[in-house]
């Protein structure tokens, strides 16, 4: 048995198929004729963009629009004038094709790999399939075809890039497992997008298996077996048919309300990046969008973007939604997310500096553009304003009252918005949690983000494998927080939501139904899951199972505790 992460949930069983690293190795020479280079790569990006748009039109027909945004951000990248100016640039100084694309992919890779944000980070991984895909075209080198692999086939690889996930026939393919890659890589995405189990982050599986082996992957758990006992082969495959029952019950819950086992409403959101994403939110039932980040017209751009630019995405969002609530995380961008044409300064600490509403606010000329394109895109939907970062009660009034004064001509120019437009805070710091009770009586609602409020805890970074045992949402003083902050919001009588990865959670779920959370916001994949979930635990249950989870001093025993509880 190995772990790994679990990255795609249900039981693959099948036979090993090893997709081999190629050695991309070229050398490094001296070019004299450097229009000829130049033809030469300029060849092989037009021959990677017609590729990489026949995969993103195959994954849209097989798959869904969403995953297809994927390969289409691809194109999106190697078309900016920045990276692929670069990489001209260094031609034209007498660099070969190769060393030009690995440099520059390089540079960008490092720049988005330290980011904080896991989208952001997933931009290095992205970087990356497209240095791997433009260098084999420059060297000639041919991949597998992995359509062309056996029904009943566990593909093993040390990362399975998008460009090779796009290739999956998912009646082929019983499980995945690699080497390396999160929850949120774009194989993870993939894989759970066609509902193949699958395991993440397993150190040299590559190396310890062979084609034609009996793997097991348990995407659930994230536990894998290479040529398993007899016993524990029987166990799986009664596991996994259970898991195939359980994935079927599911659907009775499309279009259900999400209720709790004795008849308490709660909301069930998404999480979105884009607006196009708000289409599969609705696709996958959910009720509303409760964390629209914002960020992607500022890193899908070599320009500030405009207002009207902004209006006509948030627009878009509003109307895909028809009347569901939309809520926009402003700018949450900072030293750790670098955009090169914002010429941010370096910081020695990032994850404590001038990023989010510290920046907006110290930037207002661009933040007053994208607070105008919100406030004016709420005239077509049910808009909110969400404020991320927020460590004083400072912060929030100053946004409202840019708020109250775009109110206040958008009202002379004769334009319309919506006059009730609430504006929110993200409470996703100690110093936010600290002071809920104050915060609550000026915000219009809260979000629990509760991926950076474990982190600013626990002080832990979550990129950091050495404390990576610290950063959980079920430590005690983090769970305590979680507490407090909704209580403080029930107490002043606004909604409590929580976008963080904890609120689809099935452990923390009943957690959270106690506490009195009014809002979950998860992945669009994850709420059936969510809503099932929900609905097996009353409040008098979920209140008793908190009550003593609150009394335990560790980490290990609180999950001891709540698996043991468990209703899946």
């Amino acid at each position: 048995m190995q772990n790994g992460i679990a990255a795609s949930r249900g039981v693959g069983i099948g036979s090993v198929c090893v997709i081999a690293e190629h050695e991309l190795s070229f050398e490094n020479k001296r070019i004299d004729d450097t229009e000829a280079e130049k033809a030469r790569f300029e060849g092989a990006v037009e021959k990677f963009k017609t590729e990489t748009a026949a995969m993103a039109e195959d994954i849209r027909k097989r798959i869904g629009p969403k995953e297809a945004e994927i390969m289409e951000g691809h194109l999106v990248m190697i078309s900016d004038p920045t990276m692929s100016g670069e990489m001209k640039k260094m031609i034209d100084a007498g660099q070969c094709a190769e060393s030009a694309v690995s440099a520059v992919c390089d540079m960008f890779i490092g720049m988005f790999s330290k980011m904080d944000d896991d989208m952001m980070r997933q931009r290095a991984s992205d970087i990356s399939d497209i240095k791997v895909s433009l260098l084999k075209l420059l060297l000639g080198i041919k991949d597998i075809d992995i359509s062309k692999v056996e029904p009943g086939t566990v593909l093993v690889a040390h990362d399975l890039t998008p460009s090779m996930t796009s290739q999956i026939v998912k009646e082929n393919v019983s499980g995945i497992i690699t080497e390396v890659g999160g929850k949120t890589s774009h194989s993870a995405i993939l894989a759970r997008a066609l509902e193949i189990p699958a395991v993440l982050s397993v150190p040299d599986i590559t190396s310890k298996v062979r084609d034609k082996d009996t793997a097991i992957v348990d995407g659930t758990e994230g536990i894998i077996y290479i040529n398993p006992e007899g016993d524990i082969l029987s166990k799986y495959i009664i596991k996994r048919e259970e898991f195939i029952k359980k994935q079927s019950e599911l659907k009775s819950f499309i279009g259900k309300p999400t209720l709790t086992a004795d008849g308490e409403s709660v909301e069930l959101f998404c999480n979105i990046g884009t607006p196009k994403d708000a289409k599969k939110a609705l696709e996958c039932d959910g009720e509303g969008i409760g964390l629209f980040r914002s960020e992607f017209l500022y890193m899908d751009n070599n320009h500030l973007p405009s207002e009207e630019e902004q209006f006509l995405a948030y627009k878009e969002a509003a109307v895909t939604m028809d009347g569901k609530d939309v809520i926009i995380r402003t700018l949450d961008i900072g030293g750790d997310k670098d955009i090169p044409y914002l010429n941010m300064k370096k910081e020695d600490n990032p994850f404590l500096g001038y990023r989010a509403v510290r920046y907006c606010l110290g930037n207002k000329e661009s933040y007053i553009t994208q607070l105008r394109a919100m406030i004016r895109a709420s005239a077509f939907g049910k808009i909110k304003i969400m404020v991320p970062l927020v460590t004083c009660v400072e912060e929030l009034r100053e946004v409202k009252k840019l708020v109250s004064d775009i109110k206040s001509d958008l009202d002379k120019e004769g334009i319309e918005y919506d006059k009730d437009i609430k504006v929110g805070c993200m409470i996703e710091t100690p110093a936010a949690a600290l002071i809920a009770d104050i915060l609550a009586k000026e915000s219009d609602f809260f979000s629990i983000g509760t991926n950076d409020l474990t982190q600013y805890t626990m002080s832990v970074d979550r990129g950091n494998a050495d404390v990576a045992y610290l950063y959980s949402a079920f430590q005690p003083s983090v769970l305590r927080s979680i507490k407090n902050i909704i209580e403080c919001g029930r107490t002043a009588g606004i909604p409590v939501g929580m976008c963080g990865e904890a609120a689809a959670d099935p452990l923390m779920i009943p957690l959270l139904i106690s506490f009195g959370l009014t809002e979950f916001s998860v992945n669009p994949v994850l709420v059936l899951t969510a809503r099932s979930i929900i609905s097996k635990w009353t409040k008098a249950e979920a209140d008793a199972l908190a009550c003593k989870v609150l009394e335990l001093s560790t980490e290990s025993e609180i999950v001891a505790a709540l698996k043991e509880a468990a209703k899946e």
